[in-house]
């Protein structure tokens, strides 16, 4: 039967005992993720608490990191999304997408709508991809790919 959760407390715990385990086993996310038949990005997001996993992948990934049975059965349960508390973020990399977002949000709300219409894009019908590339100037760059379907409004 599906469960979900009222508060985010039992899956917060959850990820610190994940994350402890996949530095402890030297484990990349890549290779958590491997044999779920999901994406990286998706299965990044159910272990820090926001994304349910199949009973399957959640198996795969509790074999991998050394969980108990109540640790693989909470995996799968609906979590209370929602991993920025109040306010503006403070750590670095997530302050930099707030950043990106306060300089481009209304850009991007002014292109989607001049290319398709009133409507969202879906955060549910959703692809994340996230890949290192060389920067022809040197260093790396970081090629970040959001891949949400267009849900026009609907008058009614």
């Amino acid at each position: 039967m599906i469960q979900s959760q009222i508060s985010q407390n039992a899956r917060l715990a959850l990820s610190e005992v994940i994350l402890l385990a996949k530095a402890r086993k030297d484990l990349s996310f890549a290779q958590i993720t491997e044999g779920t038949g999901l994406s990286e990005a998706f299965v990044t997001a159910a272990l820090l608490g926001q994304h349910p996993l199949p009973a399957s992948a959640a198996q795969v990934v509790g074999d991998k990191l050394g969980l108990d049975a109540d640790g693989i059965a909470l995996l799968q349960t609906i979590p209370l999304r929602g991993s920025i508390q109040g306010g503006v973020p403070t750590d670095p990399t997530i302050y930099r997408f707030y950043e990106m977002l306060q300089v481009y949000g209304t850009t991007l709300k002014a292109l989607v709508h001049e290319k398709f219409g009133d409507g969202i894009i879906s955060a549910i019908n959703f692809k994340l991809d996230v890949k290192k590339v060389d920067d022809p100037e040197g260093g790396s760059r970081a090629v970040i790919t959001l891949d949400g379907k267009y849900l026009p409004t609907k008058p009614f």
